[in-house]
């Protein structure tokens, strides 16, 4: 006989109530009070009720970009840990230019017979792929749930993401209040839904500034060399103030202002985006501009849930608030 929710609370010590938050992954337990309550779960293989009897119900594709980016594996285990306290499980893909592609990887998670498959700043935000694997996935009855970026198109698709145009304003309102005028954009590639939006908002908060943002716009790979390659442009245009697409190449950007033998702030200031674990542990440590990773992860494991139970997913765009972190890469500007 299935445990029933006063089993599980009695077993925790807690109220059906606290168990029902748990269970629904909602806001308002405490860590140590949650993981006694997931102890209780799995104590008595409680599984909800919607996923009994067909392990398909209860398995979720993961599929991210390569790991050496260190907000992905925040993203795989957040996603991971509150799937696990739904009772579900997850299969964790990782794509990388030098591996397997994506395309492989959404044949196997079809093969195998997940109930969702969750693509994280996967080809679902390039404005130039092909993106007819998604509705053959959803063909063969699996939910697709994309994060961060879903080009036009499609729209018919659950979609979770920060709110990229507010991140990409929120950087540059920071160096403008710092006195910046000459505020360049490591853009990452533009073809990518996030980055375009994060220049939009870029643009729009050098525009009320009435300050020109054109030729200091930079198109860069999202790695540390390629950083250091846009960073090296946007000096050389006489920028004091840089907005990376990600932290990595904020990093690299920090790499080629030294490499020139001026300082971070005091010569050139960086902001970042993404705020990873170890981005606070930096030289210097790192303005960014904060993904509420969380909240993004709370959002995505309730869609996979309701894809479990059969419901029908909202397509509305969720859209979570980022939040800037000032930490000591940015200064005022230079005299």
């Amino acid at each position: 006989m299935r445990p029933r929710l006063k089993d599980v609370a009695s077993l925790a010590g807690v109220s059906t109530a606290t168990v029902s938050r748990v269970v629904n992954d909602r806001p308002g337990v405490s860590d140590a009070v949650r993981d006694r309550v997931v102890d209780a779960l799995r104590q008595l293989e409680w599984e909800p009720s919607g996923m009994r009897g067909n392990p398909r119900r209860r398995t979720v594709g993961l599929l991210v970009p390569e790991l050496t980016n260190p907000i992905f594996p925040a993203f795989a285990q957040g996603i991971e840990s509150r799937l696990g306290r739904s009772g579900m499980t997850t299969i964790l893909c990782t794509s990388s230019p030098d591996g397997v592609g994506e395309r492989v990887h959404v044949e196997a998670v079809a093969d195998i017979g997940v109930a969702a498959a969750v693509f994280v700043a996967g080809t679902h935000a390039d404005t130039e792929a092909d993106h007819g694997v998604y509705d053959d996935l959803r063909e063969r009855g699996v939910a697709v749930i994309v994060v961060n970026g879903r080009a036009p198109g499609l729209e018919h698709l659950p979609a979770v993401t920060t709110d990229d145009v507010e991140a990409g304003r929120l950087a540059t309102e920071h160096l403008l209040r710092l006195g910046h005028r000459r505020i360049g954009l490591a853009a990452g590639q533009l073809r990518y839904m996030a980055a375009s939006q994060r220049r939009e908002g870029w643009a729009a908060a050098m525009a009320a500034a009435g300050l020109d943002a054109d030729q200091v716009v930079v198109e860069e790979a999202y790695t540390i060399s390629g950083g250091r390659r846009a960073g090296d442009v946007l000096l050389d245009r006489g920028i004091t103030g840089i907005v990376a697409a990600s932290d990595v190449i904020a990093l690299g950007v920090v790499q080629a202002v030294r490499a020139r033998g001026l300082r971070v702030p005091e010569d050139v200031s960086v902001v970042g985006y993404d705020d990873s674990m170890l981005i606070p542990h930096t030289d210097p440590p790192l303005t960014t501009v904060r993904q509420p990773v969380d909240k993004l992860c709370r959002a995505i494991a309730r869609l996979c849930v309701q894809a479990a139970e059969g419901a029908q997913l909202s397509t509305t765009e969720l859209a979570f608030h980022p939040e800037l972190i000032a930490r000591e890469s940015t200064g005022p500007a230079p005299a």
